[in-house]
């Protein structure tokens, strides 16, 4: 959620942070009224809570006709009172739903622009030459067959159609990645978690999701509670109305969990195979630090979705993504895309955002100001809250295609073999 004091000082800067993420501009100066509104409705109700009372103490030394008549007036400034607050309840309703509909205020350097245009920070790599190796590459459901790791057939079957089957050397490969990206997350310090996959509606909301309108969420009718798309949302409702002493450093969770998305918008898009699905496990980082030291905690983040990359030998590219397509919660976002080379594109692996102070504030997760001492002082204020996937599903997808053989078999990158017992190639099976 959008800090209000912050807007009303800097209305400008809100308003070209709409405009970058090509949203509406007006809804700044709706806000700004809102909290006059706010204010003033909450200035007369303390105004005549005041003045009640003032009466009160009027009437317990008042006797006779003039105690019963001013019983009546306090009668009637009750009823105004009530009134009031009722008017101060409906005004902060008015502006807690409009900084609920704006997005995180964007960060200078953002592109503007919608999802075509992220601008490449980096290439790492290159593609492999599959001409000069002599043959064909095949796409990775075609090997996952081959290999009798991937089974869509059976997945559609019993679930419906994006659904699968991981099997054989498909599921061990999906736990080897899992497990090297869990011990480079322990070995930075970050907390293992396993973490629930079902949440409760504030929390989905707190996390920056539109639970009335977002066709992407699957939700539980009977039992209100709602499946997570990524274990950032338990995270970032782990801490939820708490206070953190931040004071030795960031703090650090590593969630493994089962990921279920709709793919409501995506109707005829990556049919094939298990690039977009309706279910598959991930790593997530997630990360509370005070705000001052967020954007270098987001460089370390991505440099450790970089390193995992490099441990898989993958090309891939880094892009800043625009400020159209950073979602809700996101003020800045670096994506790392791996080539694809039966599609000829890079695609998405990883993401990974900074998300300031937005879901902390929605959450109310604060830490504790520091004092002139350095040690916690008494005030508090928001944390920012980052996150970034270290391993997930789709990895699949690069890994088979880039290191496939002439006769189907898949060399396993040399970093994976110790999560493989020692196996260096996936052996043709069908």
């Amino acid at each position: 959620m959008i800090d209000v004091k912050e807007l009303a000082e800097h209305p400008d800067k809100f308003r070209a942070s709409q405009r970058f993420r090509g949203a509406d501009e007006s809804v700044v100066d709706r806000i700004v009224s809102a909290d006059a509104r706010r204010r003033e409705a909450i200035t007369s109700y303390e105004n005549l809570r005041a003045e009640q009372n003032a009466f009160g103490k009027r009437v317990a030394r008042a006797a006779g006709g003039e105690k019963q008549a001013l019983l009546a007036e306090v009668k009637e400034l009750a009823g105004r009172v009530k009134a009031a607050q009722a008017a101060a309840d409906a005004a902060q309703e008015e502006l807690t739903a409009l900084q609920r509909s704006v997005p995180n205020l964007i960060q200078d350097g953002a592109p503007a622009g919608g999802e075509d245009d992220f601008t490449v920070v980096k290439t790492v790599g290159t593609p492999r030459d599959f001409a000069a190796d002599g043959f064909e590459p095949r796409d990775h459901l075609e090997l996952g067959e081959l290999l009798g790791a991937i089974d869509m057939e059976r997945g559609a079957k019993v679930s419906g159609a994006r659904f699968y089957f991981l099997r054989g050397v498909g599921a061990r490969l999906e736990i080897a990645l899992m497990n090297m990206a869990l011990d480079l997350a322990v070995a930075n310090g970050f907390v293992p978690m396993i973490t629930p996959t079902l949440v409760r509606p504030e929390t989905m909301q707190g996390t920056g999701f539109d639970v009335e309108h977002d066709d992407e969420i699957y939700r539980l009718e009977r039992d209100g509670l709602y499946l997570t798309g990524t274990s950032e949302v338990a995270l970032a409702g782990y801490h939820a109305d708490e206070i953190l002493d931040l004071s030795a450093g960031p703090a650090r969770y590593a969630g493994w969990s089962s990921c279920y998305r709709r793919e409501a918008g995506s109707a005829g898009k990556d049919t094939r195979g298990i690039i977009r699905v309706h279910q598959f496990n991930k790593l997530e980082m997630f990360v509370y630090c005070p705000v001052e030291d967020a954007a270098a905690e987001h460089q370390r983040l991505l440099a450790w979705e970089e390193e995992m990359l490099a441990k898989v030998e993958l090309p891939y590219r880094v892009i800043d993504t625009a400020a159209g397509d950073l979602g809700m919660s996101a003020a800045r976002k670096f994506d790392c895309e791996a080539w694809v080379p039966t599609q000829g594109a890079y695609r998405e692996l990883t993401s990974t955002s900074n998300c300031t102070t937005f879901q902390a504030r929605r959450l109310n997760i604060r830490e504790r100001v520091p004092g002139a001492d350095g040690k916690p002082g008494k005030s508090t204020r928001a944390v920012a809250t980052l996150n970034g996937t270290l391993a997930t599903t789709r990895w699949i997808v690069a890994i088979l295609e880039h290191h496939q053989n002439a006769d189907g078999s898949v060399t396993v990158p040399a970093a994976l073999r110790p999560y493989l017992g020692g196996m260096d190639v996936f052996p043709v099976v069908a």
